[in-house]
């Protein structure tokens, strides 16, 4: 079973935003999809690079998170900019 682990900057973002609901309904769906590759494209998971991959929640909002055994640690959320930003800064 994959845990998630959700960063505090992440639970910020996520609030600040106001899309708890959408962000948990995500969430739900990418423990149950995660690790199978056809039900990736239907989730809207991209791999990135390395471990770190980015979920959709909708058309304008990005959830990046890393892969680590057993474990998905959620970092980021924002629109493509703001995911944009986030990765040439971890660079």
């Amino acid at each position: 079973m994959i845990s998630v682990e959700l960063t505090r900057r992440f639970k910020k973002m996520v609030r600040q935003a106001g899309r708890e609901a959408e962000v948990s309904a995500a969430l739900k769906l990418l423990l149950e999809g995660f690790g199978n590759p056809h039900a990736h494209s239907g989730l809207a998971i991209r791999k990135l690079g390395g471990h770190l991959y980015e979920c959709r929640t909708g058309l304008a909002w990005r959830l990046i998170f890393e892969a680590r055994k057993g474990c998905l640690v959620f970092d980021f959320a924002g629109d493509h900019d703001e995911v944009q930003n986030y990765l040439r800064s971890r660079r």
